[in-house]
C-alpha cells in the first residue's frame, strides 16, 4: 500500500510538472505569436522603411556656384573640376606615418602639410580635409592602386572656385573658403542648414559673401544602394541640384585694371561712380591679394605674409579705409555756407598766409599769401584761411547737420558688407565718444581745422565719391550699387537689380552752380590745371592734401624728415564732363603728398579712358606710378587696341 501511494504521488508531481511546462510553452508561444503580429502587421511599414534605409544612403549633390561677371560680361569668378586627396582624421590611427607613406605615392609639399595642419585646427575631427588638391591623372591612378593601405584616405572629385585675373578687383569680388565652426553653427540655426549639406565652402568677402544666397544654388540629393561595407553600388533615385545664379557687377574690369596699374606699388583707394544711377564703375583698393590662395585653404606662410604686412593688403581701403578729406572738403563747406546763409559767394576774405584764433596760428600753404579771395577763388586756389574763418562762423553742429545728408560719416548702404562709418564730428559725438569728463567738452578751436577737412574728420573714399556725385547730379543722392543684374541658372533669364530710390536734397541750383564753376576753375587755372591741360573735355575737381599724423604748432611739415608711412596723403575728387557728368570719382594715394602730383594724374587718365577711349602709353604709365606726371606724356593708345585678357 505504501509503495502504491508513493507511485501515485510521483505520478501527480509528474503531471503537475507537465502542466506547468505546458502552460509555460503555451505562454511563450503566445508571446512569440503576438510579437510576430506586432512586427508583421502593426509595424510592417515602419520596419520596412528602416530595412530599406540600411541598404540605401542619401547623398547630397552640391550645386555649381554661380559665375560673377563685370558689366560687359567678362567672367571674374568661375568653377572647374579637379581631384583632391582627402583625409578624415578620425579614421586615421597614425597621422604622421600615414602622411609620410602618402608622400611616397603622391607629392605632398611642406606647404601642403602646413595648410592641412591649419585645417585640422579649424575643423572637426570627423570632417574630410584635403591634403592635396588638383591631382594629375597619373597621381590618381597611383593612389587608386594602393588605396587599401590608407584607411581614412580617399580621392574625391570636387568643384573649385577660380578667379582668372588673380589679384585684380579682389576686394570687390571677394573669395570663398572652407566653412568654419562659427559659420557652421550659424547655418545650423538658420533655415539654410539643409541647403548646405555636403557644402564645404562659403563666401567670405566682397560679392562672394554678400550675394552668397544667389551664388550658392540649391543642393540636390542622390539615393544610392550601398554594400555592407557602405560603398555605393547603384543609384536608386536622384533629385538634381540647381546651380547658383550668375551675378553681374557694375564695374568695368578694364577700367579697374587701368587704375590698379596706375597705383603700382603705392597704397590707396579710388571709387568711380555713375552719378545718375549710383552704379560703381571702379572700386579700387591697393595693395591687393590673390583670392585663389584662399580657395583650398590658405597656408600659414601666405597668411602671415598677408595678415602681418605693414601695407595691409587684406584691408579694403575703398570700403573700410578712413582718411581726413583735406581740401577736397572745401567745396562742400562752400555749399554749406550758401545753403545756410552763413556767407555769400561774393564775400571777400583776406588770406595773409595764416589765421589766428585764441592765440593759435593756423597756417595756410606753407605760409604763402593769396591775398583777397572770394568763394570762387578760395576753392580754385584752395585758400585755407577762407575756410578756417568759415568753419568758425558756422560752428561744428551746423557743419555736422549739413554734411550728414551728403553721406559723410554715414553708411552709404552699398550692397557689400563691412562698410566703415568714419567720423563726422559734433558736440554730441564727442560727449559719447570720450569717457573722461575733461575730454567730452568741445572747444571752439577744434572747429577751425574741420573747415579744411582735418581735425576729427575721417571718411571713406566711397563716402567722398557719393558726396561728389550729389554735387554733379544737381543735388540728387543715389545709393552706390555694385550688383546690377542676376541671371537664373535654369531659365537663363536676366533680372535687373532695382536701384534704391533717388533722394533730392533740395539744394538751390544757383548755389550748386557757384561751387561747380569753382571746381571747373580748379582744372583750368587752379591747383590741377597742369594735369588737365589739353583735355578733350571740361571737368570739375578739387585737390586735397591730408595729414597722416599730427604736426606740432610751431613745426613745419618736411616730408624728407618723416617716415614714409607718416607723410601726407594725396586726394582728388572730380566729375566729367562738366556740363553733363557721366563719371565722378574720389581717390587717395597714401603718403604721396600733394593731391595734384599723385591723385589728379590718375583721375585725368580715368576720364580719358571713360570719355575718350584713350589709354596711357608705357612711358606715361611709368610716370604716373612714380607720381611725377601731369598731363599725359606722348600719344596715348586707343583703349580698344590694348591686349585683353591681360597677361597673368
Amino acid at each position: 500500500m505504501t509503495e502504491l501511494r508513493n507511485v501515485e504521488a510521483d505520478l501527480a508531481r509528474f503531471r503537475m510538472r507537465v502542466l506547468v511546462i505546458s502552460v509555460v510553452v503555451l505562454v511563450c508561444m503566445a508571446l512569440l505569436v503576438s510579437r510576430l503580429v506586432v512586427l508583421q502587421v502593426l509595424r510592417h511599414e515602419d520596419l520596412k522603411a528602416q530595412a530599406e534605409s540600411n541598404r540605401t544612403a542619401v547623398v547630397p549633390v552640391v550645386p555649381n556656384r554661380g559665375l560673377i561677371l563685370d558689366r560687359n560680361g567678362v567672367v571674374l569668378a568661375t568653377n572647374y573640376s579637379a581631384y583632391t586627396l582627402e583625409v578624415t582624421p578620425s579614421k586615421v590611427l597614425a597621422m604622421e606615418q600615414t602622411l609620410a607613406d602618402l608622400s611616397q605615392v603622391v607629392e605632398i609639399t611642406v606647404r601642403d602639410r602646413r595648410r592641412f595642419k591649419k585645417l585640422m585646427e579649424e575643423s572637426r575631427n570627423f570632417e574630410s580635409l584635403p591634403i592635396r588638391t588638383k591631382l594629375t591623372e597619373q597621381e590618381v591612378a597611383r593612389f587608386a592602386a594602393q588605396r587599401f593601405r590608407f584607411p581614412g584616405v580617399e580621392i574625391k572629385a570636387r568643384l573649385f572656385r577660380n578667379y582668372p585675373f588673380g589679384e585684380l578687383a579682389s576686394h570687390v569680388i571677394g573669395y570663398i573658403g572652407r566653412i568654419n565652426k562659427a559659420e557652421k553653427d550659424r547655418l545650423e540655426e538658420s533655415e539654410d542648414d539643409a541647403n548646405y549639406r555636403g557644402t564645404e565652402y562659403i563666401g567670405k568677402l566682397g560679392v562672394e559673401q554678400s550675394f552668397e544666397t544667389q551664388l550658392h544654388g540649391t543642393t540636390g540629393v542622390d539615393s544610392v544602394e550601398t554594400s555592407a561595407g557602405g560603398r555605393a553600388v547603384r543609384k536608386l533615385a536622384s533629385s538634381p541640384s540647381t546651380p547658383g545664379n550668375a551675378v553681374t557687377l557694375s564695374i568695368d574690369i578694364r577700367l579697374q585694371k587701368l587704375v590698379e596699374d596706375m597705383y603700382g606699388d603705392r597704397r590707396g583707394a579710388l571709387v568711380a561712380l555713375d552719378p545718375k544711377t549710383g552704379e560703381v564703375l571702379a572700386f579700387v583698393s591697393k595693395p591687393t591679394f590673390d583670392p585663389n590662395l584662399f580657395v583650398d585653404g590658405i597656408d600659414v606662410e601666405n597668411w602671415q605674409m598677408l595678415n602681418e604686412s605693414i601695407d595691409k593688403p587684406l584691408l579694403n581701403r575703398a570700403l573700410r579705409g578712413t582718411y581726413p578729406p583735406g581740401s577736397t572738403y572745401k567745396p562742400f563747406m562752400a555749399l554749406a555756407a550758401l545753403q545756410t546763409g552763413k556767407r555769400a559767394a561774393g564775400t571777400v576774405i583776406q588770406d595773409n598766409g595764416s589765421w589766428m584764433f585764441a592765440g593759435h596760428q593756423f597756417r595756410s600753404h606753407g605760409d604763402g599769401r593769396l591775398g583777397p579771395v572770394d568763394m570762387h577763388a578760395a576753392i580754385a586756389k584752395s585758400s585755407n584761411v577762407y575756410f578756417y574763418s568759415l568753419a568758425n562762423e558756422m560752428g561744428v553742429d551746423t557743419i555736422h547737420d549739413f554734411m550728414k545728408p551728403l553721406g559723410f560719416g554715414q553708411v552709404t548702404g552699398i550692397d557689400i558688407q563691412g562698410e566703415s562709418r568714419g567720423v563726422l564730428p559734433s558736440q554730441e559725438w564727442k560727449r559719447n565718444y570720450y569717457k573722461k569728463a575733461e575730454q567730452k567738452k568741445w572747444y571752439a578751436g577744434e572747429t577751425i581745422s574741420l573747415g579744411i577737412g582735418q581735425g576729427y574728420n575721417t571718411f571713406t573714399m566711397l563716402q567722398l565719391a557719393q558726396a561728389t556725385a550729389i554735387l554733379a547730379n544737381d543735388g540728387v543722392k543715389r545709393r552706390p550699387q555694385l550688383v546690377i543684374a542676376t541671371q537664373d541658372a535654369v531659365t537663363r533669364q536676366t533680372s535687373r537689380v532695382a536701384a534704391a530710390a533717388a533722394i533730392d536734397l533740395g539744394f538751390k541750383p544757383e548755389h550748386l552752380g557757384v561751387v561747380r564753376r569753382a571746381m571747373v576753375s580748379v582744372t583750368q587755372d587752379g591747383t590741377s590745371a597742369r594735369v588737365f591741360a589739353g583735355a578733350g573735355y571740361l571737368s570739375g575737381g578739387k585737390t586735397g592734401t591730408a595729414q597722416a599724423v599730427g604736426i606740432a604748432a610751431r613745426e613745419k611739415y618736411n616730408a624728407s624728415k618723416m617716415e614714409e608711412h607718416q607723410r601726407d596723403h594725396a586726394l582728388y575728387i572730380a566729375y566729367a564732363p562738366a556740363d553733363d557728368p557721366k563719371i565722378v570719382l574720389a581717390a587717395v594715394v597714401e603718403n604721396a603728398g600733394f593731391g595734384a602730383a599723385s591723385a589728379a594724374p590718375i583721375t585725368r587718365r580715368v576720364f580719358d579712358y571713360w570719355l575718350l577711349g584713350q589709354y596711357p602709353n608705357d612711358e606715361d604709365m611709368a610716370a604716373v606710378r612714380k607720381g611725377v606726371a601731369a598731363a599725359p606724356i606722348g600719344k596715348p593708345r586707343l583703349a580698344s587696341e590694348v591686349p585683353w585678357p591681360p597677361a597673368p
